[in-house]
C-alpha cells in the first residue's frame, strides 16, 4: 500500500472511530506501575501535550528550571540531567549539540529532540555545526516541563533515538499574561595572549491570553552577545621575522604553535514566536505554531604576531582567514497539529512540521596578508539558503477495554523528508558575498523516511506491566550531487529498510522497589550531508560518503529504582552494540600534506557498557534544601575494524581502544535552598573525564587546542521573587575559572543577572 494511502485510511479511521462510545471501565485499576504516558491536552489546560509521550528516565519542570540555572538560552535547561551534555560554546550558540550517555559530541543524529511533538533536531546532519538542533524555536519562558527517554526502547521514535530522546512540552496560557525580561552576562577570558572581558545583552518579551476557546502566545528575543576566541591560528614552526607566537603541541603532541585567536565572533540574534490553540471541541484542539529565526554575525581575528619593527602581523597565515567570516542567516518554521483527548476508546493525533533555511550565507577570506592585518579581497561563500527539512506523525490510541483496562495500544505512521543545498562559490569580494566566480565544492542530496509503527502497553498484573512493539522503516537517499572543482560526480540512489523490535517490562518488586528491563533494536539511517556534504574550511577537506551502512544497534538497560519518604535513588546498567557505526576520523589528504581529510566509514563493531547512578532528595538536613546528583561511568570499545583507524596507524591498533568522543566519566550535582517563597540559592557543578577523538586513542594531550581535556565547572545562582510581578537573580557559571578545551577553548568565568517583570 502506497503511504499516502494509508495515511488517508490511518485519518479516515480515526475520524469513524473518535465518536465511538467507551465501555464502562472495569473495576479495580491496576497497580500505577506506567512508564509510559499517554495523554493529550486535558480539556482547558494551560499545557500542549503531545499525545504520546514516552517512557521518563529523566524529567525537570519549570520551577526547578528558573531556580536553579542560569537560563539564557534553551538549550541550558537540560545542562544538569544525568549523562546528558550540551556543547555550548558561547551565548546563543548556532551549534549546541547534545552528548547523551554513550554517544558524545559530533553525534547530533544519534539523540532526537522535540517540542510538543514538532522536531528541534536537524536531521539533515551528524556533525557539530548544521546537525546541530534548532533552540530558537523554543523560547525559555514558554517551557513547562522536559523529559528524557535514554535508549531506542519506544516504537514511536526512530532510531536516531539510539542516545537519547527530549520531549520540551510548552504552555498555552490561560488569561492575559505578558512578560518583559533583560539579562545580562560577562565572561572574563585569559588565555595566551588575550586577555579581556566578553558581554551579552538579552531581552525577551511574552505576550499571551486565551477568548474562550482561543489561546494565543506570542514571544520575541534579542541578543547581542560577544565570544570568546572560539579558534586560534596555528603552526608547526614559527613564522621567520616575527615574535609573539606561543610555544604549543596539538592533542597528538606534534608542534602546533599559537599565532593568534580567532572565531572572536560578534552575533546580533532575532528570533520570534506565534502560537495559537484553538478548541475545536472539549476533547479536541488544533494548533499551529510560525517560528522565524534571524542572526547576523561577524567573525574576528587577533594576531599576537608581531613584525621586525614591533608591528602586528597575520605573516601571510591562512588559519587567520579561515577563522575570520561574516554570516547571514534566516530560517522559518511552521508545526500544524489536532490533537483529541477523550480519554475513551480511541484518540489521535496528527502533527505536520516544515523547517526552511530561507537564506544562509557564510563569507570567507581565502588569503591573509603577509606583512599587515588585512585579508585579500577574493574569498568563498558557503551557501545553505534552500536546505530544509518536513515531517508528518499520524499517531493513535486504543483502550479496547476502556481507560482502565490492561490493554492500551498506539500506533502511527510516519514520514520525513530531508533537502541539503549546499555549493561553496570562490567570489571576487568576500565581504560583499559576490559575485560569484565559480564552485570551489558543491554537496547536495535528499533523504527520506516512511515507517510504520505499534505497540501494546499491557498490565499484566497489579505489579507489572509490558510495553512490546516493532517499527518497520523504508528509508531511500537521492538527488546526489557532488562538485569538486571541475569534477562533477552524481551518486547513485541508496534505498534501505529496517524492522525494529522493542520490549520493556516494569515490575514493583516490593514496595518502593521497582525493576525496569527494556531491550530495542534500531537502525540509525545516515544523513543527507554524511552521504553527500563536500566543503572546504581552512587547512580541512570533509568528504562525504554515499554508500554509509546504518547504525545497527542493539541496546539493553536494567533499571532498579528506591523510592524514598522525600526522593529516590536509581541505578542503570546499559549496553548498547552496535555493528556498521557510522564514525567521522582525520587523515591528510595525501602523505606529508597539511591538508586534512575528514571521512566517514562504517566501523564493524562497537560496543558501549555503563552504569549510572542518580539520587534526590528533598528537605535534607533542614527544610527546603533539596539535593539530586548523578554519576555515569562508560566503557566504549572498538571490537572490529576493517582496514586502518586512519592513514598513519597500524593495523588492528584501534581494536579494544575506546571510542572517539565519549568521556568515561560523567557526573552531576545540584544543590538548592529554598530559604523562604521568595528566594532560593543554588549551587551546582559538572565534570566530564578525558575523551578521545580518534579510533586508536593517539590523541594523547587532551588540555590544548583541539583536544578534549576532562573538567569540573562549579555554577552559582541566587533568585529573588520580589512580588507577584518583579523577579531577579544573579548567577555565575564556572566560578572557579576552571580553562579548559573541548575541540575549542570554553567559557571561562562568566556572571550573570536577569530582571524579570510580569504583566
Amino acid at each position: 500500500m502506497k503511504f499516502s494511502a494509508l495515511a488517508l485510511s490511518f485519518l479516515s479511521l480515526s475520524a469513524a472511530l473518535h465518536g465511538a462510545s467507551a465501555p464502562a471501565a472495569a473495576p479495580g485499576a491496576p497497580f500505577a506501575l506506567d512508564p509510559f504516558t499517554v495523554t493529550g491536552m486535558q480539556g482547558g489546560d494551560n499545557v500542549i501535550t503531545p499525545l504520546l509521550t514516552l517512557p521518563r528516565h529523566a524529567s525537570i519542570s519549570a520551577q526547578r528550571i528558573g531556580e536553579t540555572i542560569n537560563l539564557v538560552d534553551a538549550q541550558d535547561a537540560l545542562k544538569y540531567l544525568p549523562s546528558l551534555f550540551l556543547r555550548k560554546r558561547n551565548n546563543g550558540d548556532t551549534q549546541a549539540v547534545m552528548a547523551t550517555r554513550t554517544w558524545g559530541v559530533s553525534s547530533s543524529a544519534r539523540s532526537l529532540i522535540n517540542a510538543d511533538g514538532v522536531p528541534l533536531s536537524a536531521l539533515i546532519a551528524n556533525n557539530n555545526n548544521i546537525g546541530a538542533p534548532r533552540w530558537g524555536l523554543v523560547a525559555p519562558a514558554e517551557i513547562e516541563s522536559i523529559d528524557v527517554m535514554y535508549g531506542p526502547y519506544s516504537a514511536a521514535y526512530a532510531g536516531n533515538s539510539m542516545g537519547a530522546v527530549v520531549e520540551i512540552t510548552t504552555r498555552m496560557p490561560e488569561k492575559r499574561e505578558g512578560s518583559v525580561e533583560h539579562t545580562r552576562s560577562w565572561q572574563t577570558f585569559a588565555l595566551y595572549g588575550t586577555d579581556r572581558t566578553y558581554a551579552m545583552h538579552q531581552t525577551a518579551v511574552t505576550l499571551g491570553g486565551r477568548t474562550g476557546p482561543l489561546a494565543f502566545w506570542l514571544s520575541a528575543n534579542q541578543q547581542d552577545s560577544r565570544s570568546q576566541p572560539l579558534a586560534y591560528a596555528t603552526s608547526a614552526t614559527f613564522p621567520a621575522g616575527t615574535t609573539g607566537a606561543f610555544a604549543e603541541t596539538n592533542k597528538t603532541g606534534a608542534a602546533a604553535n599559537v599565532l593568534g585567536a580567532t572565531g572572536l565572533l560578534h552575533t546580533r540574534m532575532a528570533n520570534g514566536k506565534f502560537k495559537v490553540a484553538y478548541d475545536l471541541s472539549p476533547t479536541l484542539r488544533a494548533s499551529y505554531s510560525l517560528g522565524l529565526w534571524k542572526n547576523a554575525a561577524d567573525a574576528s581575528a587577533e594576531t599576537y604576531l608581531r613584525d621586525g619593527s614591533g608591528a602586528p602581523t597575520f605573516a601571510g597565515q591562512s588559519g587567520f582567514a579561515s577563522g575570520t567570516y561574516g554570516l547571514l542567516q534566516r530560517h522559518s518554521a511552521h508545526s500544524l497539529a489536532l490533537k483529541s483527548d477523550t480519554q475513551g476508546n480511541w484518540d489521535f493525533e496528527a502533527v505536520a512540521s516544515l523547517y526552511r533555511m530561507d537564506r544562509d550565507q557564510q563569507r570567507t577570506p581565502t588569503t591573509a596578508s603577509a606583512t599587515g592585518t588585512t585579508f585579500g579581497t577574493a574569498g568563498r561563500v558557503a551557501v545553505l539558503g534552500g536546505t530544509g527539512w518536513s515531517t508528518l506523525d499520524l499517531k493513535g490510541v486504543w483502550r479496547p477495554a476502556g481507560r482502565r483496562g490492561a490493554h492500551l495500544i498506539t500506533f502511527g505512521v510516519h514520514d520525513d523528508r530531508y533537502k541539503l543545498y549546499n555549493p561553496t562559490y570562490n567570489t571576487s569580494d568576500w565581504r560583499a558575498g559576490g559575485p560569484y566566480t565559480s564552485i570551489a565544492t558543491e554537496g547536495d542530496g535528499k533523504t527520506r523516511t516512511q515507517a510504520l509503527w505499534a505497540q501494546d502497553h499491557w498490565q499484566i498484573s497489579p505489579n507489572a506491566k509490558l510495553t512490546f512493539g516493532a517499527r518497520y522503516e523504508e528509508w531511500r537517499a537521492y538527488d546526489g550531487l557532488n562538485v569538486n572543482g571541475a569534477t562533477t560526480v552524481i551518486q547513485p540512489g541508496v534505498r534501505k529498510t529496517g524492522f525494529s523490535p522493542k520490549a520493556t517490562l516494569a515490575w514493583a518488586v516490593a514496595p518502593r522497589w521497582t525493576v525496569t528491563t527494556s531491550v530495542g533494536q534500531a537502525y540509525r539511517f545516515a544523513t543527507a550531508a554524511e552521504l553527500y556534504q563536500l566543503v572546504s574550511t581552512g587547512t580541512t577537506f570533509t568528504s562525504p560518503n554515499p554508500d554509509l551502512k546504518p547504525d545497527d544497534v542493539l541496546a539493553a538497560e536494567v533499571r532498579i529504582e528506591r523510592t524514598l519518604e522525600r526522593g529516590r535513588v536509581r541505578l542503570a546498567l546499559f549496553q548498547d552494540d552496535v555493528h556498521d557505526a557510522i564514525i567521522s576520523q582525520f587523515k591528510p589528504l595525501v602523505p606529508g600534506s597539511t591538508t586534512l581529510f575528514s571521512y566517514l566509514s562504517n566501523v564493524d563493531h562497537v560496543r558501549a557498557r555503563g552504569v549510572e547512578l542518580f539520587a534526590e532528595q528533598r528537605d535534607v538536613f533542614v527544610r527546603g534544601l533539596e539535593l539530586n546528583a548523578s554519576v555515569t561511568y562508560l566503557n566504549a570499545r572498538t571490537l572490529a575494524l576493517s582496514g586502518q583507524a586512519s592513514a598513519t596507524a597500524a593495523p588492528g591498533s584501534a581494536i579494544g581502544k575506546r571510542l572517539p568522543n565519549i568521556p568515561d566519566w560523567r557526573a552531576t550535582f545540584v544543590a538548592t535552598y529554598r530559604l523562604n517563597p521568595r528566594w532560593s540559592f543554588t549551587a551546582a557543578g559538572r565534570y566530564s573525564g578525558m575523551l578521545y577523538t580518534t579510533l586508536d586513542n593517539a590523541d594523547t594531550h587532551p588540555n590544548t587546542y583541539q583536544g578534549f581535556a576532562p573538567w569540573f565547572v562549579a555554577d552559582l545562582k541566587a533568585s529573588l521573587k520580589v512580588s507577584d510581578r518583579w523577579s531577579a537573580s544573579l548567577g555565575a557559571d564556572n566560578i572557579l575559572n576552571r580553562k579548559y578545551f573541548l575541540f575549542h577553548p570554553f567559557p571561562q568565568r562568566t556572571f550573570l543577572a536577569t530582571v524579570k517583570v510580569n504583566f
